[in-house]
């Protein structure tokens, strides 16, 4: 007789407004390679941008909104059962379908926070979320207060805020990486999936 392999997580990942770069590829890797399966659409067609300003300028020339519909496209093509993950910009994406979707396992919601009524009255019951942001990050702190309003809300949620100002912190191929708190945030994210 068998023993039955531990339950792993689906995750679907969006990337960052820098996009699909090679650091959010290898956070994917490390998940891959704790067992989790986990999709990685993207959203800017191979395109990656050496800052966050030259995204968000090719993401409005696109349509901030056709990009979201692609990321939702991606999720229409998986089951239910879903763990939601997104940085930054993906988290517009994976907030929305965590809190809209049925059958979601989770979601984790890096460098940034909407507020739960943009999507719903409330967060859904039964649905853990992890937050992970920097203090001192200028766009994370205009998301804090929803952070917090959602981590409030429900005993299901968990919200990190670490040290620093660096926005797209656990992207090792970015200036923005910090190494100590991206490995914590791995360490978080790791626990976080081996228990939905």
């Amino acid at each position: 007789m068998t023993e039955e392999a531990p339950d792993m997580a689906d995750v679907l990942l969006y990337h960052h407004i820098q996009g699909l770069t090679d650091g959010v590829r290898a956070f994917a890797d490390d998940l891959r390679q704790a067992g989790h399966t986990v999709h990685t659409p993207d959203l800017f067609d191979g395109r990656t941008f050496d800052s966050i300003e030259e995204g968000f300028e090719f993401a409005r020339r696109t349509g901030l909104d056709e990009v979201r519909e692609r990321g939702a496209a991606a999720a229409a093509d998986l089951g239910p059962g879903l763990v939601y993950a997104g940085f930054s910009f993906g988290v517009t994406i994976a907030q929305r379908l965590a809190q809209t979707r049925p059958g979601a396992r989770g979601a984790l919601l890096m460098y940034s926070c909407i507020p739960v009524a943009e999507f719903g009255q409330a967060w859904p019951e039964g649905v853990p979320v992890q937050i992970h942001g920097k203090e001192g990050d200028e766009f994370f702190d205009e998301d804090l207060p929803a952070a917090r309003e959602l981590a409030a809300s429900t005993t299901a949620a968990e919200l990190f805020v670490y040290p620093g100002d660096q926005h797209l912190f656990a992207d090792p191929s970015l200036d923005a990486y910090d190494p100590e708190a991206a490995g914590l945030l791995m360490e978080r994210v790791r626990a976080f999936l081996a228990s939905v």
